[in-house]
């Protein structure tokens, strides 16, 4: 701030500082003579007006500056301040020449007078539209600090507090006013207060932004601590002069908590994957106990400990959970005999003892000492007998002044049978179990458990082949739009080993079914374990919704993959006639995709028997689909067949149990299937236990598989197909035709959710997709909606960004859909998404969470 010298009495004069109130508000001054004529003329009336002070001097400001009208009012006024008398009033004025300057001037006129004695004016000027940009701003200013819902400080060049806005006030207690004064020392731990003055000093000083900076405090007469992002800017005047420092606080405590559970997430999905790498590389019983502590010492816990019943040690057969002496499970004796097979500790100077003894001398679970290697029992009331018992984790806390925090107490569970104990256990100073980490901690004992529990498998192979050939077989009686399905599987006699005869029915996409049935050559555990991951392979392959063709060939080269090497398997005869040699798995198969719209079956056949159709009022017949080679073969491709099947006809796929045999050729059992079939306008139950009573099938030399389906085509009143021209009013033409034709099917419960979800899908095929779009409702147990285009490029889901503006539709269609999905079509693709209808009530309304998971 420029000074002038003192004066005579000694007061300091000092010039206006730069940015002052006067140049925003835009003050300027002249001076009129006796004569009426302006005879001073201030700076600030040049910049004002535009007109310099040569040029406004001796010219009468009237006649320059008012518009004509106003002049002959003017120029009374003038005569009347000359006359002594004050006035103040709105003024419009313009100044000279086409492009001068116009507007709307507040003057304050004082009379005056010469040395002379003559009576002279002093006229103030102000420029109004700088005054209503000023109260503007201020409004401005004031709404958004004021009604901003983050609290909003303004500190001072001495960082103090000058303004404080409610919001912020509403936080920390008191009014706004209350606060103008305080420093962060008042709000902040000394630590975090000394942080925060820092960075407020470094923004005053530098002028370089502080953005995000993360504070930790609590509210006045909280507990809880919260987390707060600070950002910092530092404030000027119109000039440029540093006046203070603006901070603007938000509660981030939520995403810093859901930080650190994505961390821990992040943490115990890597640990997991280590487990899975880790842990059952071998069939040996400890080493999978010692493995499970490498894996889990120190990354999860401090301290670990693993018991196995001592009877799957020794070999013994058990029920349940009821491990060797099971005549003690439960009683006063306390738990069954168990071995401690491994400990592990992280912690310098621990003895090799029971993580339940807790440094108490005594143990709570347990002796006082439990070597590896020692047979011991847990006490009946003991927590860990309860785990053995209940199969539930159990959290023990640790006693005071012991080393131990807290254990969790995790049975080892494997096919609903307890085969034994962990420990974990965590050291004072190491975070608490969390929720998360029990679930770790069963997920982790589960996959040992897995591995130990193998043992047994092995003992039972043909009952575990036969149970998982079962298992894998559809649940119930499968059910499928536009078809009725029967089916029916009977195994082969106790005499013969389990084979590989599977068949499936899936659900695809647009009320689409995949019929499946299949035979894995061979006998025993790995013909069932091969027609198990073929049979999840075709399921995989299915929601892939590839061409049948195409999911035979993915097929086929998995059962080429089927095949292991011999090995340590092989005998010591084996290796002597030559080298390792690789089983080889070969499979037939028949899948086929039926359209209920179409009523179109799609076939693919790899080396199978030919389905038989059954036309209404026709003889069976065998249809002509190319039968390929097996599954595991490779080298030739498959061939399509599209079959238009009739409204009622019967279609039937079947294994060679069921008709073959030795005691007649196929040809023979082929010819009795087809005329057993022919003419049954009977109920699908009854037709499947017809033909089985009338075929030879108890010979039991091999599995029997037989799948019925009776074609129900979807009627077209079940059916909203469009064609929709590619401009941008199809998406709101796309909402009307599907609002329409929901109400038309009384789904109005639906209408909201599925113009949404349409208006996606429909945009999305604008911006990225080709050619015309096509927009399908197919409405039978559930409403499926498809939007086709001719577009490749399938649909990718993804995280959008916090600041993206687009991007998370398909995060919304997958919210509020029960599924979605895309497709490839021979022209294009097709992407659908699928709703429950509904059952009376309402649909639910996705969850907060649910909605900010897309963000």
């Amino acid at each position: 701030m420029s000074e002038i010298p003192e004066t005579a009495s000694g007061v300091v004069w000092q010039s206006s500082p730069p940015g002052s109130i006067y140049d925003y508000i835009r003050v300027a001054s002249f001076s009129l003579g006796p004569d009426g004529l302006v005879d001073q003329w201030s700076r600030r009336a040049v910049d004002l007006f535009g007109v310099t002070a040569e040029e406004a001097r001796g010219r009468d400001p009237v006649d320059v500056f008012l518009p004509a009208g106003l002049r002959e009012r003017g120029h009374r006024t003038v005569r009347e301040i000359l006359d002594g008398k004050e006035w103040t009033g709105l003024v419009p004025f313009r100044a000279p020449g086409e492009n001068g300057p116009e507007g709307l001037a507040e003057v304050y006129v004082m009379p005056s007078e010469t040395e002379s004695g003559e009576r002279a004016a002093l006229c103030i000027v102000v420029d109004v539209r700088a005054l209503r940009r000023i109260e503007t701003d201020l409004a401005a200013s004031q709404a958004i600090f004021g009604q901003s819902p983050f609290g909003f400080l303004l500190f001072g060049t001495d960082l103090t507090v000058k303004r404080a806005n409610q919001r912020f006030a509403t936080v920390f207690g008191g009014s706004a006013d209350d606060h103008r004064g305080r420093t962060v020392h008042d709000y902040l731990t000394r630590s975090e207060a000394d942080r925060m003055t820092e960075a407020l000093r470094r923004v005053l000083e530098t002028g370089e932004a502080v953005t995000d900076l993360q504070i930790v405090g609590a509210a006045p007469g909280a507990r809880d601590r919260r987390h707060w992002s600070i950002n910092l800017y530092r404030v000027h005047s119109g000039t440029g002069r540093p006046i203070g420092v603006a901070g603007l606080g938000i509660d981030v405590t939520r995403r810093h908590n859901a930080a650190r559970e994505a961390a821990s997430a992040r943490r115990n999905l890597a640990l997991l994957n280590e487990a899975g790498s880790r842990i059952g590389n071998s069939l040996d019983l400890e080493a999978t106990a010692r493995e499970l502590l490498d894996v889990t010492v120190p990354g999860f816990c401090d301290l670990a400990s693993v018991d196995l019943y001592q009877g799957l040690l020794t070999g013994d057969e058990a029920p349940p959970g009821r491990w060797g002496n099971s005549h003690d499970v439960g009683y006063g004796a306390g738990s069954a005999e168990l071995r401690r097979v491994a400990f592990s500790s992280a912690v310098s100077d621990t003895p090799h003892r029971a993580a339940e003894d807790h440094g108490t001398g005594t143990g709570c679970c347990g002796p006082a000492a439990v070597e590896v290697g020692d047979v011991h029992r847990y006490p009946f009331n003991s927590p860990c007998a309860d785990a053995l018992r209940t199969g539930r984790v159990r959290t023990v806390p640790g006693a005071d002044g012991d080393l131990v925090q807290s254990t969790l107490v995790v049975p080892m569970v494997a096919q609903d049978t307890v085969v034994g104990l962990v420990q974990f256990s965590r050291a004072k100073g190491s975070e608490p179990f969390g929720e998360r980490d029990r679930a770790l901690a069963v997920e982790l004992a589960a996959r040992a458990a897995v591995c130990i529990d193998n043992a047994r498998l092995y003992r039972r192979e043909h009952e575990r082949a036969l149970i998982l050939q079962r298992s894998l077989l559809p649940p119930g009686d499968p059910e499928a739009a536009g078809l009725d399905i029967a089916c029916r599987y009977l195994p082969g006699t106790t005499a013969t080993e389990v084979g590989g005869d599977w068949f499936d029915v899936i659900e695809l996409p647009g009320h689409r079914t995949a019929l499946v049935i299949g035979d894995v050559m061979g006998r025993g555990l790995r013909a069932a374990v091969a027609m198990g991951e073929l049979r999840t392979a075709v399921r995989t392959l299915a929601q892939l919704d590839l061409e049948p063709a195409e999911v035979l060939s993915h097929l086929d080269e998995i059962a080429r993959g089927l095949g292991a090497p011999i090995g340590a398997q092989q005998s010591r005869a084996q290796k002597n006639r030559g080298p390792e040699l690789s089983e080889v798995y070969l499979a037939t198969c028949v899948y086929a995709v039926y359209d209920p719209v179409t009523r179109r079956c799609t076939f693919a056949n790899a080396g199978h028997l030919p389905p038989v159709l059954v036309g209404p009022g026709e003889d069976a017949v065998l249809l002509d689909v190319p039968p390929g080679m097996p599954l595991g073969v490779g080298g030739e491709p498959f061939e399509e067949v599209r079959i238009d099947l009739p409204e009622g006809a019967l279609l039937a796929l079947y294994t060679d149990g069921l008709v073959e045999s030795r005691d007649h050729p196929l040809e023979e059992g082929l010819h009795a299937f087809r005329r057993a079939l022919t003419g049954q306008e009977r109920p699908l139950e009854d037709v499947c236990d017809r033909v089985l009573s009338r075929l030879d099938t108890g010979h039991g030399e091999d599995d029997i598989a037989l799948l019925m389906a009776r074609i129900r085509g979807l009627p077209g009143e079940a059916v909203g197909d469009w064609r929709l021209p590619r401009e941008p009013r199809s998406v709101g033409r796309a909402r009307e035709l599907a609002r329409a034709q929901l109400t038309s099917w009384g789904l109005d419960s639906l209408v909201d959710t599925v113009e949404l979800l349409v208006s996606e899908l429909v945009t999305n095929a604008l911006r990225y997709g080709e050619g015309e779009i096509r927009l399908r409702l197919l409405r039978d147990r559930t409403l499926v909606c498809e939007v086709w285009d001719a577009g490749l490029v399938q649909p990718r889901r993804r995280r959008a960004q916090d600041t993206d503006e687009g991007g998370r539709g398909l995060q919304l269609v997958g919210l509020l859909s029960s599924s979605w999905g895309s497709r490839r079509t021979p022209r294009g693709k097709t992407v659908w998404f699928e709703l429950a209808l509904p059952d009376g009530g309402s649909p639910a309304e996705p969850s907060v969470e649910q909605l900010l998971s897309m963000f």
